[in-house]
């Protein structure tokens, strides 16, 4: 990803990782509330953990953003792109955000930046997305972006933070469909 990568919102800002995220990003994760809905992401969180995750992002070339809250200056979420596929046009991706800052539209506000970053800046046509059963906020914000129920992918995941196996649930977005 381009470093100089900023996307800005009425109240975020997304832009790369950096090695002074880490406290945020512990305290963000280190929460099995958040964790127990991503597939990669162990609990308990550690800085250890923070540290290896965003080397990783600074080291590729990944469309991997952290979340910054203007008005604090804090990291309070992050959100990608994944699996982009350029002769198709396609990608994945998902988002958390801190239990701490939900239920304010921080990450319906972040999600849709990401949606128009992925189709107008990278000239994708299609973005999937999954969530586990029980995500209903998660779910229910794709909706509002006008994705569409695609399937199951039946056990697809042991997550990392529960050790459960989970049920992956699909949703794609095909940019005719976008609800802006």
């Amino acid at each position: 990803m381009d470093e100089d990568i900023i996307i800005e919102t009425d109240r975020l800002i997304l832009r790369k990782w950096k090695l002074e995220d880490v406290d945020d990003i512990v305290d963000g994760l280190n929460n099995l509330n958040v964790t127990k809905w991503l597939s990669q992401v162990p609990f308990p969180y550690t800085k250890e953990d923070a540290k290896s995750f965003i080397n990783k992002s600074i080291d590729n070339d990944l469309y991997n953003f952290a979340i910054v809250l203007k008005e604090e200056n804090k990291v309070i979420g992050g959100t990608q792109l994944t699996n982009i596929n350029y002769v198709h046009g396609t990608a994945g991706g998902g988002i958390w955000i801190n239990e701490k800052y939900q239920g304010k539209g921080y990450g319906t506000e972040a999600f849709g930046a990401r949606i128009k970053y992925a189709f107008d800046k990278l000239g994708l046509r299609r973005l999937e997305n999954g969530y586990f059963k029980g995500n209903e906020k998660s779910h229910n914000m794709q909706l509002k972006f006008g994705y569409k129920d695609e399937g199951i992918r039946r056990k697809k995941f042991i997550s990392q933070s529960t050790g459960n196996y989970e049920d992956e649930y699909i949703t794609g977005l095909l940019k005719e469909e976008w609800i802006k």
